[in-house]
């Protein structure tokens, strides 16, 4: 006859080590506005509660919107701690784990949480506020003296959507080391869940000065040859900047990529545009010549609008993931994928020589 059995329940998380995969408590929350920012913006309510008290309650509506829509994201479960979800056990290890393990090329959208998505969203419409009050400063006389800063805060912003995609670029680099994607998981999940990054707040401005060097260079269409732009660009530009040039551009996608990055062309366009001109004994052609010789239109004069970065950048992505998983010639990751590698792994250097230092 069969026996009764008692059976107890047991809470899974508990055969997990609470060491490797329960982090200290975390706050729990996206920062909506940092000090500066709601500094700014106090500003600005403060001058338009007079000036224009219409525009004050649009403002003042829109900032509220923004935090209710941070409060409703942070009610999803923390990505640093573990959590029983509805039909899973995630743990920050798993998370971890599910990214490095990843080999879709394709779009990732419905392979990441919940919150990682609905962040970036806050983050957009967050970029596209500030991006209004920027005009608004443009317009107003009483509020010019914020239009410069409200500028740097939405091309900040504008690189923190750029380093999400840097992040899982450089993440599904089987080149790299495990334990360094390991840890630019750990900095993606950061990332997520704060919507803010060290890192990428100190890359920015070099970043920002770079394309600004790219706008007002004449490269010469012809040689294709961008060694004086490269040398101008270079010239009082940040020290990491420099060490990168000197350190990195032997390799030769990276000197790909900055030439795609220096010409506002393709590596493809770059190579046809050099036959063309070898082929027609041409020397040199300006700035406006390049669509007629492609026979196809080409933006060449991209302006300071963080838009026009985001999109020249977002192309070169794309070109570059194709190439890769096709295995064509040509560079397989983009000047930013280069550069914010180079510059975290000199941080972890440093980090490594203070603590032994110790």
């Amino acid at each position: 006859m069969a026996k009764d059995f008692e059976f107890t329940s047991v809470d899974i998380a508990e055969f997990f080590d609470e060491k490797q995969f329960s982090p200290s408590p975390v706050q729990n929350t996206i920062v909506v506005f940092t000090e500066r920012q709601r500094t700014m913006i106090e500003g600005v309510l403060k001058i338009l509660s007079t000036a224009d008290p219409a525009r004050y309650e649009i403002i003042r509506q829109r900032i509220h919107d923004l935090e209710g829509l941070v409060a409703s994201i942070t009610n999803f479960p923390s990505l640093l701690e573990k959590h029983e979800l509805t039909a899973d056990f995630r743990t920050p290890q798993s998370l971890i784990d599910s990214l490095i393990s990843n080999k879709n090329e394709g779009d990732a959208t419905l392979q990441l949480p919940s919150k990682a998505t609905l962040g970036k969203g806050f983050l957009v419409a967050k970029l596209h506020t500030f991006s209004s009050l920027t005009k608004l400063c443009r317009r107003m006389d009483v509020l010019k003296h914020l239009e410069n800063d409200f500028s740097l805060e939405t091309i900040s912003m504008m690189y923190l959507l750029l380093a999400e995609d840097v992040y899982l670029n450089l993440i599904r680099d089987t080149s790299i080391p495990a334990e360094f994607r390991r840890s630019l998981a750990m900095s993606l999940l950061l990332l997520w869940e704060h919507r803010n990054d060290q890192t990428i707040s100190d890359i920015a401005p070099v970043l920002q000065t770079v394309w600004n060097a790219r706008r007002k260079l004449a490269p010469a269409f012809g040689t294709m040859v961008g060694t004086s732009e490269l040398l101008l660009m270079s010239i009082q530009m940040d020290q990491q900047w420099i060490k990168f040039i000197k350190t990195r551009l032997s390799d030769s996608d990276v000197s790909q990529a900055m030439e795609e990055f220096l010409f506002g062309l393709s590596f493809e366009q770059i190579h046809t545009l050099r036959s063309i001109l070898r082929e027609k004994g041409i020397s040199a052609i300006g700035r406006d010549e390049v669509s007629n010789f492609l026979g196809q239109h080409i933006k060449l004069d991209a302006g300071l609008d963080y838009r026009d970065f985001y999109s020249l950048y977002t192309i070169r992505r794309d070109n570059a993931r194709a190439r890769r998983r096709m295995n064509l010639p040509g560079p397989h990751k983009t000047l930013e994928d280069h550069f914010i590698f180079f510059v975290m792994q000199q941080n972890k250097e440093k980090q490594s020589n203070d603590t032994l230092a110790k």
